[in-house]
């Protein structure tokens, strides 16, 4: 009896793992199944378990066998795509969908040094309701149409002339504005990956990122980020192992451990992609945070195989959204096509034409430096407040709202962070960032929403109750 109730177990088991990759996409309608003894080997099974789980599956409709052929995905009874179900089920505290959804539906009474986003207080308010008021003026178009394939020329310009600034000389042809940064990211996935292919990402890198990329049913590598960059050995290793055909990146004021990519890995880097065909895409949305700039990528490649992705959501508005991808022109050709028959058109000429008033206004320049300032004060000021509770930061960065430290040995930060949840206050801990789960005794801060003592003392009730 014991036998057999292993092998009817087993099976379950093999059941359950088909029908998640069906559920999550990674096998379609009409796709083959792994041959019998293909799937015995991965699954350190017998070829017999095998079997009698895909004659179990047919007979529920789920799979259909072909003679002399194999067994076929039918599409019968395939639930809807649930996102939250694709990968490895973490812990509802280091799960990057429900961090997302605690920071977003949070209510007034909330504080949260764990969101990505500086406090409403600290953005260009006067500056937008001006802009706002001469939007009220503006022409009809601009309040009833679509936007543009392209987006708003007006914005464009002004983005192109930044990133001259930088060194980055591109046309208007090789800049598409979207409906926010993430949508720039989705557009980019949609455009170059197939359910299958591998992406690099950095280890701990924005969670949002291994999100969008549940979402396109890939495979995800993470490479461990160190405080020149990525670690260049593992970045290789990956290239030669995987075949990946996307790397996506921060290479200054890095989410989350704030650190900036050396030239010299920089270089490196650049040269690794270039020799496996790798395209790697740059995530520039905190470039203004820096007091002065550092290597980048995209201006040392050119726009060649590295493209960048931006918004301004962290600058001015997060209300206005409005993204955008400089790359390759024939690669933003195709894009555009793609944001068409997703968005019908560019971002909401509305948002486009507040944020180029704002930008093109003398107090844009005004409000970026005051930023600078006021977030080194705050940095300071938190860094040395979390070091008296024993929170040290992993590295000390050059701009930008974070701070990625380490709690005192034997913390998790998971536990940490359901403890401040129920003094009202959301933090984002470690391995919610980490696809590796390899950052359990740290946690991100966002010291512009660490004003007063709630931060503090919840973290320290919350350490205390652990201890």
């Amino acid at each position: 009896m014991k036998p057999h109730r292993r092998i009817g177990t087993r099976t379950e088991e093999l059941m359950d793992a088909i029908r998640t990759r069906i559920a999550s996409r990674a096998l379609a309608t009409g796709d083959r199944l792994p041959s019998v003894r293909a799937f015995a080997e991965t699954m350190g099974v017998s070829p017999s378990t095998v079997v009698e789980a895909y004659d179990r599956l047919a007979a529920e409709g789920v799979i259909r066998a072909r003679r002399g052929s194999g067994f076929y995905v039918t599409g019968a009874n395939m639930p809807p795509l649930s996102v939250g179900e694709i990968g490895p089920r973490r812990d509802r505290a280091v799960d990057p969908f429900w961090v997302s959804r605690q920071s977003l539906d949070a209510d007034g009474t909330m504080a949260m040094p764990g969101c990505g986003w500086l406090p409403a207080e600290w953005m260009p308010n006067a500056a937008l309701r001006r802009g706002l008021r001469e939007l009220a003026r503006s022409d009809s178009s601009i309040l009833c149409d679509y936007g543009s394939t392209r987006g708003s020329l007006k914005l464009r310009r002004l983005l192109l002339g930044l990133f001259a600034d930088e060194g980055i000389e591109a046309g208007a042809n090789q800049l598409l504005l979207t409906g926010s940064g993430t949508q720039a990211i989705d557009l980019i996935c949609r455009y170059l990956l197939h359910p299958g292919d591998t992406v690099l990402i950095d280890d701990p890198g924005y969670f949002n990122f291994q999100a969008l990329l549940r979402a396109h049913r890939v495979e995800i590598v993470g490479i461990p980020h160190m405080r020149s960059g990525p670690d260049i050995a593992a970045f290789e290793a990956a290239l030669h192992a995987y075949r990946p055909r996307l790397y996506i990146t921060n290479s200054a004021l890095h989410n989350p451990t704030g650190a900036t990519m050396s030239p010299q890995t920089a270089h490196r880097l650049l040269s690794a992609a270039a020799a496996h065909d790798l395209v790697i895409v740059e995530d520039d949305i905190l470039v203004e945070f820096e007091p002065s700039p550092s290597p980048r990528l995209a201006v040392l490649d050119g726009l060649d195989r590295v493209i960048r992705i931006g918004s301004f959501s962290k600058t001015l508005s997060a209300s206005a959204r409005c993204g955008y991808v400089a790359a390759r022109a024939d690669w933003i050709d195709g894009l555009v096509d793609l944001q068409v028959a997703t968005s019908f058109g560019g971002p909401s000429p509305m948002a486009t034409e507040l944020l180029a008033d704002v930008l093109a206004g003398g107090s844009y320049r005004k409000h970026i430096g005051e930023l600078r300032q006021r977030l080194a004060r705050s940095r300071d000021q938190a860094a040395q407040r979390l070091a008296s509770l024993g929170i040290v930061p992993w590295t000390m960065p050059r701009g930008g709202f974070y701070l990625w430290c380490r709690l005192p040995d034997g913390l998790d930060s998971a536990d940490i962070a359901r403890r401040c949840m129920d003094e009202g206050v959301i933090l984002a801990p470690g391995n919610v960032f980490s696809i590796s789960q390899s950052a359990a005794p740290f946690l991100r801060f966002n010291v512009a929403q660490m004003e007063g003592d709630r931060v503090y003392e919840a973290l320290r009730i919350a350490m205390a109750a652990t201890r």
